[in-house]
């Protein structure tokens, strides 16, 4: 998924209008440590003693959002989740929060998980939410060209097309599954090879193998695809093999 690269544009294009609005010498300060902190534990140090010190700074959902990402990286989800929320419950249109929750759930989600209808509902809503606010979201920083930021809320539309395809495929329902996920490759900037080898996946899943075989070549001839992602193409295309084999 490709969240984590947008959301890193996304910031260093916000570290410029940030530095030219704080309220202080020291919450710039802060608020700049925050966004140039790299390692996970440094980023979540840094915006712990942002919160800490300027708890009413206008940046806490970007902040909250920071941590929430850094607890991503760190395979951390019930944190990511946890202080993602906290980032929309300070900011509902904090639409990189909302991909970032709605992702960490379908990541997490399972078919036999107990409480996989309510995950499905909460996730499903963020993504939509996310969907909905980018629809209209005006540009962090006004200096940032018009196309780049046509680029970026399609890149963000996508993942949450994607998202939604995700949690459709847990729930079997593979039509919806389909269609999202063609939506996330069809929609994006510049479509990901990952997201090309899920829409592979949900294909077999529901026994469509001229597709997926299809999907899946073009994952294998796109230049610079990662081996990671050319192995599970490849198992896809030998799974669609071996199913329209069996089908005749």
């Amino acid at each position: 998924m490709k969240t984590k690269f947008l959301i890193a544009c996304l910031l260093a294009i916000v570290a410029v209008a940030t530095a030219q609005s704080v309220k202080s010498k020291a919450e710039g300060e802060a608020v700049n440590a925050m966004l140039q902190a790299t390692s996970p534990d440094a980023k979540i140090d840094a915006v712990e003693k942002l919160l800490a010190k300027f708890k009413d700074t206008q940046y806490k959902s970007i902040a909250l959002g920071q941590a929430a990402d850094a607890y991503g990286r760190k395979s951390d989800s019930v944190n990511a989740i946890i202080w993602g929320q906290r980032a929309i419950d300070a900011d509902p249109k904090n639409y990189s929060a909302l991909l970032l929750v709605s992702g960490q759930l379908a990541q997490t989600t399972g078919e036999n998980d107990l409480d996989k209808d309510e995950k499905i509902k909460r996730g499903s809503k963020l993504a939509n939410d996310a969907i909905a606010v980018l629809n209209t979201a005006p540009k962090p920083n006004p200096n940032l060209p018009d196309d780049q930021w046509t680029g970026i809320k399609k890149d963000f539309v996508s993942q949450a097309h994607e998202t939604l395809g995700v949690f459709a495929n847990v729930d079997k329902k593979y039509d919806v599954a389909i269609a999202e996920m063609k939506m996330a490759v069809d929609g994006a900037a510049t479509p990901e090879a990952s997201t090309m080898v899920r829409l592979a996946n949900i294909y077999n899943n529901a026994s469509k193998f001229d597709e997926s075989m299809m999907m899946s070549d073009k994952v294998l001839a796109m230049a610079g695809t990662p081996d990671a992602v050319k192995k599970f193409a490849q198992n896809e295309k030998a799974r669609a093999e071996k199913g329209k084999s069996g089908k005749k």
